[in-house]
């Protein structure tokens, strides 16, 4: 007789949680090379629009660290036809917000509107993907922003210190190990060349994804699609998207991190981890539910083992990111108590992964997460801007539109032998970086 898990019985009372249902997408491309996702949601009169560019802080020359952020900032500046900061003043006069981000495989601008302001937003990202007008002055202003920014949150901060160790030394040859905001001497040297260069040669039609989600028609988006960005030529020029690749990494690398500002110390340990690769995704499901299984949460398994079973640890995490262009990462952080040691803290949690891969996968566990992120997916159908991010994040990192409707049904096949086979060749000390923060001693 077969058994009736938890996970099967809450689906009975969830319908269409148990496979994916397909969103009404629509793709198609520009004559000049921009390619176009719709997702229709005529639930609220809103949509969300964003340009994503496949150009981030790992697409940077050597040398200028941090310019695909400065130019983040740089676009909110003056254009042929908008004065400096018109563009969100606009947004926001019509009832709207807007931002932009830079992470390490893209650069997204974003509006989130009325629907019947739609085609305002299209002509001012439209204008400034090849119109901004810098000033020396804007250089000199918004590199003292930058910096700003990387005292507030970087060098204010030893965890972030910490952090940006952890990846140049996971990271032998692959710009990932380049912190996304830049390093201070690089970004103290930013110029208007550097700046400009940059958007010469990704910010094109041709290297940019347009995603609008909400209350439209794909025939709406297409019309005004080719009415404002349709006219801007592709950039014949446009490098292809080459990266250096990591080589064989074959030894694991430690670090130690002293600072008097910290306030806990804790061990960390980083795994060079696959990502989500197009048309090959199962390996990287099966990650996303290793990180809940070990770290996510009160109820995992090394909360269980360190926190209350040993009391070794006050916390204990883990975090992967699975959405990348290349090999990413697999974190793992344990907080020990204030009488262990980080000597201690590591050895029990090498302990407990090495039970973890001796007893396996409790099935209970895993049909939980499995509906919690199944639930989630569903939910987020709600939000027109989690779904264009979705959308817009995938494309820029090199998936398609199938890998994203396909990520459900693939995350729901996941078995517990899946994530045990995925977890041995992650776990593998050779490609891993250990590190430690904690107090710098302060001498009278």
């Amino acid at each position: 007789m077969l058994r009736l898990t938890a996970f099967a019985a809450l689906l009975a009372f969830l319908p269409g949680l148990g496979q994916a249902e397909e969103e009404a997408v629509t793709t198609f491309e520009l004559d000049n090379g921009m390619k176009v996702v719709v997702v229709e949601d005529h639930r609220a009169p809103v949509v969300q629009h964003m340009v994503w560019y496949r150009a981030g802080s790992a697409d940077e020359p050597k040398g200028s660290s941090g310019v695909a952020h400065f130019l983040e900032h740089l676009l909110f500046k003056a254009t042929d036809t908008l004065e400096d900061g018109e563009l969100s003043a606009t947004v926001a006069r019509n009832g709207g917000r807007d931002n932009a981000f830079t992470s390490y495989d893209y650069t997204a601008y974003f509006q989130r509107v009325a629907a019947d302001r739609l085609g305002l937003m299209m002509q001012m990202e439209a204008d400034r993907m090849k119109n901004i007008r810098l000033t020396e002055e804007n250089i000199a202003t918004e590199r003292d922003v930058i910096i700003e920014e990387r005292n507030q949150r970087t060098e204010n901060n030893p965890g972030a210190l910490f952090g940006e160790q952890m990846n140049a030394a996971q990271f032998l040859n692959h710009r990932y190990g380049v912190p996304i905001i830049g390093w201070m001497h690089e970004m103290q040297t930013l110029d208007m060349d550097d700046a400009l260069s940059f958007y010469d040669i990704h910010y094109s039609p041709n290297n940019a994804i347009l995603v609008v989600s909400g209350d439209v028609t794909p025939e709406e988006v297409r019309a005004l699609a080719e009415e404002h960005y349709g006219k801007i030529p592709a950039n014949p020029d446009l490098p292809e998207r080459i990266r250096s690749q990591e080589p064989p990494q074959t030894a694991e690398r430690r670090l130690i991190y002293r600072d008097a500002r910290v306030a806990q110390p804790y061990v960390r340990r980083s795994y060079l981890a696959p990502e989500r690769d197009p048309g090959a995704q199962e390996t990287a499901a099966a990650l996303v539910f290793l990180s809940e299984i070990l770290g996510g949460g009160t109820t995992s398994f090394l909360a269980e083992e360190l926190q209350f079973d040993s009391q070794i640890a006050t916390y204990t995490a883990s975090f992967y990111r699975p959405v990348a262009l290349d090999d990413t990462t697999f974190n793992l952080i344990v907080v020990p108590r204030p009488d262990v040691t980080l000597q201690q803290a590591e050895d029990a949690m090498d302990a407990a992964l090495a039970e973890f891969l001796e007893t396996g996968v409790d099935a209970e566990q895993l049909d939980r997460i499995k509906f919690q992120i199944r639930a989630d997916q569903i939910y987020a159908r709600d939000d027109v801007d989690r779904i264009a991010n979705r959308y817009g994040q995938a494309l820029a990192s090199g998936l398609t539109v199938e890998d994203v409707q396909a990520w459900p049904d693939i995350l729901a096949a996941v078995t517990e032998a899946d994530i045990i086979a995925a977890a041995r060749d992650l776990l593998d000390r050779r490609a891993s970086v250990t590190g430690w923060i904690m107090r710098e001693e302060v001498t009278q």
